[in-house]
């Protein structure tokens, strides 16, 4: 694949700069820098960057090659370099969604980014920064806080890299270049499925967490003490209990047998719900399922009762076809996790079978036509080449309309050929459709063994187990708190180093600024030994100025830490390295619009549910407070309108707020059970109803 870097090399005939892409940011590897973010990032981009002939929005921009050691093609990591003063970004909306509105604005922030395969033969545009379809998309600030705004490959990766490498490169680039907090906002899914949850059940952390990612900020008021209790209930759920939970319901069986079938599986014993889902997710094969009886007397085999099927069974030839068992696409798409609704995936069958017949017709009953040729064909009236594809993979032996589709490989060919037949009498339908209950009910079909699907099953747990549990509010409320917990972060620790070196955090007092400043984040300031007062004054003075757009000019005139020593004196001896040190200074721009990453915008976050700052939900003010609050915790739903005239609880008259009945649902379900996240369900009883009143009572 050629990339433009390579063939600009190609014309200057110099030699391009190539670093492995597993060992990129190890330790020595490509430097070792030990100062802060801010000198860490310009090192790196002089000794491993090449510097492009063009810019993003007048953004320099750095390529860094890196070659996959096994495969041994080439990977382009650029870098792009964000000057906030000349850019149209000024402020950060991701740090006023994590908390860190009252960050400086940094003068720089720098942007690392691999972008998809597909683009690696192409310049960057300059609508880079809102492509959300990148391999690796990180956000630093010169003062070394960021945020990890995408990592696609999760689900597999891209054509050539997967999730893991992706995230493991990045981890290391962060590491070396010793940035201090990067944060995360967990949204990723596989197979509808949230993986926070899911994998916070069966791991306790979420895919993130393998990197050192812990939870740092929830929405709508969860605190890390709501989300550790939740996870902690969710986990502990053991699956006896579970079994019987579900008994008076219609998914009772399906879960029986699922739980049963990997028991006799695992060599240790699954008791909790955690110990279903981390051997299921672990479970890569069904041959290991094969050594022993998937089923045992316990658990008997899904069971075909209907009179009709038992009937059908008896038609051997039909039973040793495997290939005679249709099933009606509609029924079909039911068991579908697909992106595409349900009607366009029927309406694409439809073209698909009408080609058919248009072939059939020409070839005079015949009609069979490779893969590629319905393709085409249907590439005709079905743009989406994605939709197109999928819905012919599940296209064999299926029922659309009035016609059975079959698809089969040619033995003259070899190629894969689709063919169309007239249904009969509808004998075949009767005999070998599973049970309408079945399919309602996203079970697998009556032929298939449990444990062969493990992946649909893991779907199914999730959406009945941990979504809609039965009879119990606690664990739906738990799932929620999950939910709602998006925001994950990492820290470096600031460590001295045993070396020639004075190392200092350095934070400006709060009153030299105002309230907010009190919560912004000190500057790393090294030293050599020998350096004198004054020279620690000057050091914490250039590193201000070199990071924070309101410090321009700012001249320190007073080390709180050391009162009443001289310039002259050496600090070495007066503060240990390693400490904290306050500063006092003059020159510092408090009319600056670079204020804080929240920007000069003054407005008010205060919801029933608890949340006092932005966390990035859907939010509506009211208009006679003009404070915010979320949508959702006053029943507006994210699918509806925010109303023309909105007037929170607060404001209401008090006949108002008689008849309204728009009540936060975290008012009694959230803030009203903190006491309940103290205690486990079996301190209730099991199965216990809790009902909340809207005066805060709680009945049991």
């Amino acid at each position: 694949m050629s990339i433009p870097i390579l063939e600009s090399f190609r014309k200057r005939k110099r030699t391009p700069k190539l670093f492995g892409f597993h060992t990129f940011g190890d330790s020595g590897c490509p430097i070792t820098p030990t100062g802060p973010f801010r000198d860490n990032i310009r090192l790196f981009l002089q000794q491993c960057g090449e510097l492009q002939d063009y810019s993003v929005e007048g953004m320099p921009i750095w390529c860094i090659l890196l070659v996959h050691e096994s495969s041994n093609f080439v990977i382009p990591l650029y870098t792009i370099e964000d000057t906030v003063a000349h850019s149209p970004h000024s402020f950060c909306d991701h740090c006023k969604c994590t908390g860190w509105s009252n960050h400086f604005v940094s003068k720089r922030k720098y942007h690392v980014i691999i972008p998809n395969d597909y683009h690696w033969n192409k310049h960057l545009k300059d609508d880079v920064f809102r492509v959300h379809n990148h391999l690796l998309h990180g956000l630093i600030h010169c003062n070394g806080f960021g945020h990890l705004l995408c990592i696609n490959g999760i689900e597999g990766g891209c054509k050539y890299l997967c999730g893991r490498e992706i995230m493991d490169l990045w981890d290391r680039i962060c590491t070396i270049l010793q940035a201090r907090k990067i944060t995360v906002e967990d949204v990723s899914k596989k197979k509808s499925m949230d993986l926070r949850l899911l994998l916070g059940v069966a791991y306790g952390h979420p895919w993130f967490g393998r990197w050192g990612y812990r939870f740092y900020r929830g929405s709508f008021g969860v605190a890390e003490h709501n989300y550790n209790r939740a996870i902690e209930i969710l986990s502990s759920l053991e699956l006896d209990n579970i079994m019987q939970d579900f008994r008076d319901t219609n998914k009772w069986r399906q879960i029986k047998q699922i739980i049963h079938c990997y028991r006799d599986m695992s060599e240790t014993q699954l008791i909790t719900l955690k110990d279903l889902l981390r051997f299921m997710l672990t479970f890569k094969s069904c041959a290991s399922a094969q050594k022993k009886p998937i089923m045992a007397n316990n658990a008997p085999s899904l069971s075909i009762s209907k009179p009709s099927m038992r009937a059908s069974l008896r038609n051997k030839s039909l039973v040793k076809d495997k290939s005679s068992n249709y099933r009606k696409f509609t029924n079909l798409i039911a068991n579908m996790d697909s992106r595409w609704s349900a009607r366009r995936l029927e309406s694409s069958a439809k073209v698909i079978a009408n080609a058919l017949l248009e072939k059939k017709v020409e070839e005079f009953g015949r009609g069979g036509m490779s893969r590629q040729e319905l393709r085409d064909a249907a590439r005709m009236q079905i743009g989406d080449t994605g939709l197109l594809d999928y819905v012919l993979k599940s296209m064999n032996n299926v029922i659309v309309g009035d016609h059975i589709v079959h698809r089969a490989v040619n033995p003259r060919t070899r190629l894969l050929e689709y063919t169309i037949h007239e249904l009969g009498n509808g004998e075949e339908l009767e005999a070998f459709e599973p049970e309408p209950e079945i399919l309602r009910h996203h079970l697998l079909p009556p032929t298939i063994e449990h444990g062969a699907d493990v992946s649909s099953e893991v779907v199914y747990l999730y959406r009945n187990v941990l979504l809609n549990y039965p009879g119990s509010k606690l664990v739906g409320l738990a799932s929620q708190v999950v939910l709602d917990s998006k925001y994950f972060v990492k820290e470096w620790p600031f460590k001295d180093e045993q070396d020639h070196v004075l190392r200092f955090m350095c934070q400006i007092i709060p009153n030299s600024i105002d309230e907010k400043s009190d919560l912004t984040p000190g500057e790393l300031v090294m030293v050599p030994l020998h350096a004198t007062i004054l020279e620690l004054k000057k050091a914490v003075q250039t590193a201000l100025r070199d990071t924070y757009c309101i410090m321009e000019k700012l001249v320190v005139t007073d080390i709180e830490n050391i009162p009443g020593m001289e310039d002259g004196e050496v600090v070495f001896g007066a503060i240990e390295s390693g400490a904290e040190i306050s500063v006092r200074g003059d020159g510092i721009d408090l009319e600056s619009k670079y204020k804080y990453e929240g920007g000069d915008e003054n407005w008010k976050v205060k919801c029933e549910c608890g949340a006092e700052d932005d966390d990035g939900e859907r939010m509506v003010a009211c208009d006679i407070c003009e404070v915010w609050q979320h949508t959702r915790c006053h029943g507006i739903q994210d699918s509806e309108t925010v109303p023309l005239l909105f007037v929170c609880p607060g404001c209401c008259t008090s006949s108002f707020a008689a008849s309204t009945t728009t009540q936060s649902r975290y008012e009694y379900e959230f803030e009203s059970t903190n006491d309940l996240f103290l205690a486990s369900e079996s301190e209730f009883g099991h199965g216990a109803e809790l009902i909340i009143k809207n005066d805060d009572e709680m009945l049991l």
